[in-house]
């Protein structure tokens, strides 16, 4: 049997098998509002064979946006442009839907990756962004605000907020971003976070903030209803946030209910230096679960079915996130368990298009026409 098409359970949340489609910004919001693009590309990955769909990044105020396209949930225009989107996924697919919380903090205020991606002035068009520390991401660019008391009250409100809002969308798994880069990473890593307060030095203290922020979406979402974490296990920057603190944050965790630990790495600083290469942050997903015994997720150009197949059966990581991947081959589910000898949920206006050879690939027999 295969691994990667073996069941998995996180809290009440049952899932088919152990592929998720990654949080992809696609950086086409109206305002923050979900639109057609978002309609089609949610709908069509959502039929992709993963067991579980995870929304982009969803940030949870207007000034916490990494570009003036990234996608939010901090009002009701925005929670009302998700609904149809959810409504049509619910009508013709199973996949359990997810959705990533995200706060971009020094990074937010920038072009579009096609654009360039440099940050925006507030003179054309961009805003004052806001971080742990007065620190800009990269020299020459204008340094964020340093958040104060009330300024992070406001934003683990905001997390709040969005996570109250996804419940009222029927979202059925939150993924919290600490990773790449964004404001609750810079909390974490030292070369962000330079502050003198309770929120910043030691180790505990640098945790301190992003573990407030997990505790309030965990009182707030429903207790039957799994929250993960997307954490750069590593800044790949001497000095920075590495593997060690990660595995210590991951124990913090594991003692407030999270429900896993999505390992990806880097993002913090231009100067991180990253051995690119199939499957190359798999290591970091493999020691957190060694470490801690939580489920893991593996991400990170995982492109082959026989990669996650080994990924998952060797125990290295729970299941695999594809991103990428799922891009160039909206079916890579299909495929997988057409290589690896699995079932997926597909549509029946679709189960026609089986190989010959794999007549139980959609647990159903192909129908003929006269």
């Amino acid at each position: 049997m295969s691994a990667l098409f073996s069941p998995i359970t996180l809290r009440d949340l049952a899932l088919a098998n152990r592929i998720m489609v990654a949080p992809m910004c696609q950086y086409s919001a109206d305002n923050g509002e979900a639109n057609d693009w978002h309609f089609t590309h949610i709908n069509t990955l959502a039929l992709s064979g993963a067991a579980m769909f995870c929304i982009e990044a969803t940030h949870v105020e207007a000034i916490g946006r990494i570009t003036p396209g990234c996608l939010g949930l901090w009002n009701d225009a925005t929670e009302a442009a998700l609904k149809p989107i959810l409504a049509s996924v619910r009508k013709h697919s199973r996949a359990a839907v997810a959705m990533q919380l995200a706060h971009a903090g020094r990074k937010g205020s920038s072009q579009r990756p096609w654009e360039g991606g440099q940050l925006i002035p507030p003179s054309e068009g961009g805003w004052q962004t806001v971080g742990p520390s007065a620190l800009p991401h990269k020299d020459g660019e204008a340094a964020p605000l340093a958040l104060d008391a009330s300024g992070l009250a406001r934003i683990r409100d905001a997390f709040v907020s969005a996570a109250r809002r996804a419940e009222r969308l029927g979202i059925d798994a939150l993924e919290l971003h600490l990773a790449h880069g964004y404001l609750l990473h810079q909390f974490l890593s030292p070369i962000a976070n330079q502050r003198n307060d309770q929120y910043g030095g030691s180790l505990p203290n640098r945790m301190r903030y992003p573990l407030e922020v997990f505790e309030a979406v965990r009182a707030a979402f429903p207790p039957h209803k799994p929250i993960g974490v997307k954490v750069s296990a590593t800044d790949w920057v001497e000095g920075g946030w590495d593997i060690a603190q990660t595995i210590a944050l991951a124990q913090e965790l594991k003692g407030r209910g999270v429900d896993w630990i999505d390992a990806s790495s880097g993002g913090v600083s231009p100067l991180q230096k990253i051995p690119l290469g199939p499957g190359y942050q798999v290591p970091l997903a493999q020691a957190i679960k060694q470490a801690t015994g939580l489920p893991t997720i593996a991400v990170g150009l995982i492109t082959q079915a026989g990669q996650a197949e080994d990924i998952v059966a060797s125990g290295r990581a729970d299941m695999v996130a594809l991103a990428r991947g799922m891009l160039y081959d909206p079916r890579w589910g299909w495929h997988a368990a057409a290589e690896l000898g699995g079932q997926v949920d597909a549509p029946p206006q679709y189960w026609r298009s089986q190989p010959s050879t794999q007549k139980a690939l959609f647990g159903a027999t192909t129908f003929g026409a006269r």
